[in-house]
This record gives C-alpha cells, structure tokens and sequence, in this order.
C-alpha cells in the first residue's frame, strides 16, 4: 500500500506492477506514450440562426450547450457538485489516493472493475476524451472499463492540475458535463428544469443537478420524478453529514418537490421546432456549402452545430407573416394544388420571405418538401414550369435588340409554325412537325407589344421571339439566375421558349424579376447577412453579390410593359393596389398543372405559385384549393390573389415609388427608315425594302384602302414607325375601295395661293414624330 501510494502521489513515475492483467512492461509503455499536457476539446456549442431583426429561427446543435464562467454559477452549486461527487476536490492533487487505493485494491480483489474513486478532474478528463472521440471506436475505448484508460485518465488528471487552478477545472467541468434529457453544462441543464440561470439556482436544484451526473439518463427527473427526488435527497445529506448546509436547511430542501413541471423548459434543437423550418434548412444548406467552415460537407455540419455560431439572416418576420397570412388566406394543408410564394428585395438580393400551404412533417397536409427553392438543395422541390412569366425576359431581349414598344406583329390563332425556323445559340431549329399554337385570351388583331403583354397573346410572343431569336432570350434568363430547377442546367432553346420551359422555382423567378426592378441588377439570393462565432468575431461570408446584367433602359422599358400588364386592360389589372408603380406577369402551363403571377415594385419582387406537386401531375381544373374546387385555374385568378395579399401587407410602411419612364429611343426602339411604297407595286416594293435591310412578306388577300387596286396600300409596321433593321415588313395590298378613280369628280374650286415657303408637296421620307427631322412639314402617313 506504502509502495503504490508513493508511485501515485509521484505523479504515476513509476508503473502500477503487479495489478491483476497488466504488466509493468505494459504500464511502463502506456506511460512514456501519454502526453505531458492534456489538450483540451473546444466545448461543443449550439448555434442559433436568427432573423434579420434578431428574433430566433432555429438552435443547431449536437449537445444543448451555453458555457459559462465559475462567477455565473450560484455557490451552492459548486458545494453541491464538490460535496457528492469529491468533498476532497480543494485538498488532494490530480487524483484522490484515499479513493483511489480503495478503489483499486477493490477491483483488483474481484478480478474486475467494480468500485470507482475518480475525482472531479479524472472525471473531466474523461469527459473530455470522450468528447474528442470521433468514432464509434475512439468512443468505445474512451469509456472501456480496463486499467489502460484508469491510467491513461491518471496520468491526464496530473497534466490537467498542473495546467489549470482547481477553479478553472471545477468551471470546465460544469460546462462539460452531461444533466441529462439534452441538457450539456450547469447553464443549459438550469434553464431547461427549472427556466433559471445557473446563478439564480437554490438548493434543492443543485442537489438535483448534482445527483444527476452520476447517471443523467436514471435520475432524469422528467422521466422518473421519485428516482430523481431519492438521488437528490442523497446529495442533501452528503451536504449535511460535510457541515456544507444546516439542518433547518436540509429539512425545507428535502420537503421540496424536485421540479415544477410547469417551468420545464423544452429543449427545441433543429430546423423543425423552430417557426420556419423550410426556410432554416434551406440556411442550414447554405452553411454546409461554404468551405469557409470546413474541407467536407461532414466537417462543415459539424463545425456548425458544436462551434456555437450566431447567424442572423434575411428574413423579415413582418413580411414572412404577411407572406404566410396571404397562403393561409387563399389555401389549406390538406388541400390538392399546393400553394407558394418568395419575396425578394431588389438591389440586394435578400430573401425576406418564404412560405408555403403545407407544413413540415410527414403527417396529412406535412411534406419535407420546400416548394420555393430547386431540387439542387436536398429538401428542395425543384419547381415548376413556369409558363408565360418567360415573355418577360421575350420582351428584354426584344428591347434590347432595338425592337419598338409599339412594335405590332399580326397575331392570328392559331399560327402555323411547321418548317419555320428558330435561330438558337447553337444554330438554326426547324420545326418538323405539325406546332399550331393559339391564343388563350381574347386579343388585338394586330397587337403592340404592349398589348400582347396585356393580354398575354402567345401567337405575338412567338412570333417576337423568332425575330429576337432564342440565344439572347435564354442568355439574358441565365444571366438572371434562371435554369432548370430540377438540374441546374441551362434552360432549353425550343421554339416554345417564350410560353413557359422547363421547371423554375419561385425563389428563382422572384429574384429574376427584381432585377428588372432593380433597373437591370441582378443580386443572387442573399439569405445569411453575418455569422459571429462564440467569441464574438465575425466569420467570412459571402455578402450581396450584384452585377449590371441588363442596360437600365433596357430594364425600364421592361417596366414599362409589365407596368401596363397590371393596367385595367392588363391581365393582371385586377391585383393592381396603392399609390406606387407596379409591374407583373401572369403564367400558365400546358392544362394548367402549374399557374404563377410574379410581380414587383421597386421595393420588393415576388413569385407566387399553385401547382399539382403530387405525381402524376393532374390540370388544376376541379383540384381543391382553400377547401374549394377551382374553375377556370390562371395567373392572374388563382395564384394572383396569394401575390397581390403578400405584397399588399409587406409594402406597408414602404414610400411610394416610381419606375423610371423608359427613354424615348426605348419607346421608339433603335429603327431605320422605312422606303415610302405606298402606291407602288408589290414586287417593286418588296424588293426595295429588302435592299434597304428589310425582311418581307406580302399579306395574302387585299385590304380597303385610297391606293390603287393592286398597289400597297400600307406596310406594317407603317412607314411613319420605321422598323429595327433586319426586321419582318409585312405588304398589304390595296383592294381600291377608297381609290379616287373610283369616286365621282369634285368641282373645280379655286386654288388658295400659300405664302411662301410652304411645302406644296409632302415629303414621305420626313415623317413628323422623328426628332431627326425638325423642320418636315405636313403630315407622314
């Protein structure tokens, strides 16, 4: 006993020879391999996700952990902890030989392990081991009862006094260890059974939080009540028999119950017991991908739940409230269609909110899905076909080409496009087989492009893209955060482009539209604003990233035509509300399985959606939603409302705002000169305007007009207009009707004598409206 006690007290010099199944060869090893210095594990931390205005979205941890200094803890705890796990803790060194030498002899009598004699610092130790344990086999041999981990703990505990005071290792320990039912450190395990500080704890609570680290899952009081009691009331008479409290105050703490049930505090970890789930895991994914916090996905989940990170994001509550009022207004869970929307921000690409019909679960009317993000993110839906919203991106490669506001095409329905072609950016498609599209709104015969944005004219949009091509509509799409939703590749170039291709998410086309709101800057979505790590210092991460995609006149002119979609003509006139300028886009798929309205201000932009999300995809036509069937599904009528509540609600408090009017060489767009051929020859005039730079088409058929009868009677566009070069100039051809070799002779009547400098003739190559030409006279036709 001399011998062993000495070798001990020694600081373990000298091996353990002798003790049952371990060799002096082995012990004198174990020893010359252990480290002089124990190095300590960084305590595993909770992160909190927070939105912008501070308020919690989310705690993220492996252990439910919030450290806290020795000065933090109610004194009563630390006599508590000291008195009934080692009331010599302030009198021997790194270990206890009292409790050790009885401990060991014990064992080593009944061949096994049977007695422990740890004190507060060997159990750290452990503790700690365990902690820095990675795998299930670096766990298993932290925990083995055998003599090397006695030892190996031994000779730790002796590096671990001579590092830290019996304070700071007392303060480590409470913050360690484990009070049971997801409870890690003095701080949490006070807040959670009895919603106090660590510094606020009285008596019988830390009798109870100091029985509980013996066995955290046994003495769990909300598991066994009276389990709890008899291990508490132990450590109250420890505390008595140690002269640490009276008698009077052991008796009023024994009489009192272990814990109100009514203050236990629930431990809420994870996305799902937070208020917005889908929003949080799309956060959570956002972290995992930045190599910022670490080489792996696996190490940068890890570092996030265990590195106790402050991350505050995007989100606007009030505006996430309005977003999930308007869904909650206008749908039901367990309805059908599902129902969602995103609002962004222009100018910054941040994402205030996201909601959605169905909750997170997997009971009826629950779904793990988020409808507003791609399938890229794991828990993401992937979208839908986004239909007519595509025209507006039709309108600014049109726009941008030079194309006129009041460019008119023809716009019959249907159109026969079998054998024409579409130009791509990987060259000419053709159009093989039977395609006769129509229209699905009453329209314009002949439409500007203002008009077939206000009534969604599908011929018109067809026709305006073969003239743009399909290249600078899919560049400009890209260039806006658009593709495919399911993949991430490039949206298809076919001749459909414009009506609505492949799957897009609402949180993408949102953010595409608040690019033209924000006059041609494109921000990517911006969901985490800054993460601050335990101790305060800001950690590396992506801030708004913008870039100029899109002229300014080229987005406001965009505007422009969006602005009058929700005019009373407009499709979308009936969600117009308040004082400030908007701009919207219906969209309606193919037997409407998917309808959107996406529109903005210059505040906010946001994409609403109701679609079948439930395999094989059925037409809206007759699904519920809120509870009722729904007739005649469109843009405008079913997902419009959800849109225009959102926005309605999220604008308050914002000033009323203006787009920026297009300038006028938007409006009149970048034309050439038309040749004057009224009156001429249709061969002869196709020919002219083909050598002025012109595509042309002579309208089948004759139309009433003065010219004479087999003469042009007029081009479309008009001469007066001028035309984008390399544009399509259609001839119509007279029918005579209004000729003047038809109509009887007028009387004479004396000439009028102009003064001079009159023009007595019009010119036709001068025509009024163009500033270039200030000084024509008369009238251009």
């Amino acid at each position: 006993m001399s011998v062993l006690s000495g070798a001990l007290a020694a600081g373990l010099a000298i091996p353990f020879a002798g003790l049952a199944g371990f060799t002096t060869e082995k012990t004198s090893e174990t020893l010359q391999d252990l480290p002089q210095q124990f190095d300590e594990v960084p305590l595993k931390q909770k992160s909190t996700i927070l939105a912008a205005d501070g308020s919690p979205i989310a705690t993220i941890a492996e252990q439910n952990r919030v450290p806290v200094k020795l000065s933090q803890v109610a004194p009563i705890m630390e006599k508590a902890i000291v008195a009934i796990e080692d009331d010599r803790f302030y009198e021997h060194g790194a270990l206890d030989a009292k409790g050790t030498l009885r401990a060991l002899l014990q064992n080593q009598s009944s061949g096994s392990v049977q007695q422990g004699g740890s004190s507060i610092t060997q159990q750290f130790v452990k503790i700690s081991l365990v902690e820095k344990a990675r795998t299930p086999e670096e766990v298993a041999a932290a925990t083995a009862d055998t003599y090397q981990r006695k030892v190996a703990e031994l000779r730790y505990a002796v590096a671990v006094e001579k590092q830290f005071s019996k304070n700071e290792i007392l303060e480590k320990y409470l913050n360690l260890a484990n009070f049971g039912d997801g409870a890690w450190g003095i701080q949490a395990a006070a807040q959670h059974y009895f919603s106090v500080n660590a510094s606020q704890l009285t008596l019988p609570q830390a009798a109870m939080l100091a029985g509980l680290v013996k066995n955290p899952t046994g003495y769990d009081p909300t598991n066994n009540a009276k389990r709890a009691k008899d291990r508490r009331d132990v450590v109250i008479r420890r505390m008595l028999e140690l002269n640490v409290i009276s008698v009077s105050q052991a008796n009023s703490a024994l009489k009192t119950p272990v814990i109100d049930p009514a203050k236990v505090r629930p431990i809420k970890l994870g996305c799902a017991n937070g208020p917005y789930p889908f929003f949080c895991e799309y956060i959570v994914s956002e972290l995992e991908n930045n190599p910022a916090f670490g080489k792996t996905k696996a190490e940068r989940s890890n570092y996030i739940k265990t590195a106790g990170l402050t991350i505050r994001t995007s989100l606007d509550p009030k505006i996430q409230q309005a977003a999930q009022r308007s869904i909650d207004t206008h749908s039901r869970p367990t309805d059908q269609a599902i129902a969602a929307i995103t609002i962004v921000e222009p100018g910054t690409g941040l994402v205030k909110a996201m909601a959605q019909s169905r909750g997170y679960g997997n009971k009826r009317g629950q779904t793990s899905y988020n409808y507003n993000v791609p399938k890229t993110y794991p828990g993401g839906y992937g979208g839908f076909q986004n239909g007519s919203t595509m025209k507006a991106f039709t309108v600014a490669a049109a726009i941008q080409k030079g194309i006129p506001l009041n460019y008119k095409i023809a716009s019959p329905s249907p159109i026969h496009l079998q054998g024409q072609t579409f130009s791509t950016c990987s060259g000419p498609y053709k159009i093989l087989e039977k395609y006769d599209p129509k229209n699905s709104t009453t329209n314009v015969p002949n439409p500007t492009m203002i008009e077939a944005a206000q009534k969604s004219t599908n011929t018109y949009f067809l026709q305006l893209s073969q003239r743009t091509g399909l290249c600078p509509i899919a560049k400009i799409a890209g260039a806006l955060g658009l593709n495919q939703a399911q993949s991430g590749e490039p949206l298809r170039q076919v001749p459909s482009m414009t009506l609505g291709i492949d799957n897009t998410s609402p949180l993408q086309l949102a953010n595409a539209y608040a690019a033209f709101a924000a006059r041609g800057m494109y921000c990517t979505p911006w969901l985490i604003t800054s993460v601050k790590d335990s101790a305060g210092k800001t950690v590396s991460v992506p801030g708004a990233q913008c870039k100029q995609v899109l002229a300014p006149e080229v987005a406001d002119g965009v505007n422009a035509v969006l602005h009058q979609v929700m005019e009373p003509k407009g499709t979308g006139g009936k969600l117009k509300f308040g004082k400030s300028d908007l701009a919207g886009k219906t969209g309606t798929i193919n037997e409407a399985k998917a309808v959107w309205y996406a529109g903005y201000s210059s505040k906010l932009a946001a994409a609403a959606t109701v679609a079948d999300a439930s395999p094989p995809y059925k037409e809206l036509q007759g699904q519920s939603l809120n509870g009722k069937p729904i007739n005649d599904p469109s843009g405008s009528g079913t997902a419009g409302p959800i849109w225009q509540a959102a926005m309605k609600a999220a604008l308050q408090g914002y000033p009323t705002t203006r787009f920026v009017a297009p300038s006028d060489k938007t409006q009149r767009g970048d034309v050439k000169n038309l040749p004057f051929v009224n009156g001429m020859n249709p061969e002869d005039a196709a020919n002219k305007l083909r050598q002025a730079g012109f595509e042309v088409a002579i309208a089948s058929g004759t139309v009433n007009s003065e010219e004479t009868a087999g003469t042009v009677a007029y081009t479309d566009p008009r001469q007066r207009d001028g035309a984008p070069a390399g544009s399509l100039v259609t001839i119509y051809v007279s029918n005579g009707s209004g000729s003047k070799k038809n109509q009887p002779a007028k009387p004479t009547t004396t000439q009028t004598v102009k003064p001079p400098g009159t023009p007595t003739t019009l010119n036709p190559n001068c025509p009024p409206w163009n500033p270039k030409y200030p000084n024509c006279g008369g009238r251009g036709r």
